[in-house]
């Protein structure tokens, strides 16, 4: 989500939250290129009846922030349980939305309840340009969900300029390597050494790697050879308007088919 930073608010948000506006979410499958499996689907706000993300996100404010943050998550995993979703459910957030962790998280865990849909399916994503200005805060903000059996997750890492500083800060359980580094890859020399030494220190982390804004098959098989399993992208499936939409016919398999013995993540270049 890239919406106005805040200006100071305060807890007043629980108590006069404002009013979010309209939207519903489109759902785009994570797949796992090794096993063929959806790996997790992402929730992306949509307008009601379709359209661009923006349409919504153009119209939040300080006022409103708080409230449009909870209710993507409550959207979110009522859609999911709704779909019988059985992958992990990423979800964006707004670490800027969220003033006390303990207290914020209160509508997700009754979300999540109502909906019997288990925490430990969820992941929160906060992008690299969105993180909290404190780094503390969001630390804190990752904690608390880790506390509750939720994943986390930093999207668009490569993006900004201080996603390095964030991993020495603190480890989330996920990584998301932006499209900026993956498109084209193949072509790129220096881009595909930038993300297989990513991929390189995240084994060594313990943190798991998705890359997204995978649109050709050229683009899945060199993110697979750089040891890059968990593709998201056009390639494999657009999102879809309140449905979890099948992988396109013929996509994996034409991926797999050329699949190479399992590598080491070594730092050779190609």
């Amino acid at each position: 989500m890239s919406v106005p930073p805040r200006t100071a608010v305060g807890c007043r948000a629980c108590r006069e939250p404002g009013v979010a506006p309209e939207f519903t979410m489109a759902f785009q499958p994570i797949v796992d290129s090794d096993s063929g499996a959806v790996y997790a689907h992402e929730a992306l706000v949509r307008p009601v009846g379709g359209g661009c993300a923006y349409d919504v996100l153009g119209q939040i404010t300080d006022e409103n922030r708080y409230a449009f943050d909870q209710a993507c998550r409550v959207k979110a995993i009522s859609l999911a349980a709704e779909l019988g979703m059985n992958s992990l459910l990423n979800i964006n957030f707004l670490p800027n939305a969220v003033y006390q962790p303990a207290a914020c998280i209160r509508a997700t865990l009754e979300a999540a309840a109502r909906s019997n849909f288990p925490l430990t399916r969820i992941v929160f994503e906060v992008t690299e340009d969105e993180r909290s200005r404190d780094a503390k805060h969001l630390m804190a903000i990752f904690n608390e969900y880790k506390r509750h059996g939720m994943r986390t997750a930093i999207d668009d890492f490569g993006a900004g300029h201080s996603g390095l500083n964030l991993l020495a800060q603190f480890q989330p359980d996920i990584i998301k390597i932006d499209m900026a580094l993956t498109r084209a890859i193949h072509t790129d020399r220096v881009r595909r050494t930038i993300t297989r030494s990513v991929a390189h220190m995240c084994a060594q982390l313990g943190i798991t790697v998705i890359a997204e804004g995978i649109e050709s098959l050229e683009e899945a098989r060199c993110l697979r050879d750089l040891g890059i399993h968990l593709l998201q992208g056009y390639y494999f499936a657009r999102p879809q308007l309140e449905a979890l939409p099948a992988v396109t016919p013929g996509a994996l398999d034409a991926l797999r088919s050329t699949s190479p013995p399992r590598r080491s993540l070594a730092l050779s270049t190609h």
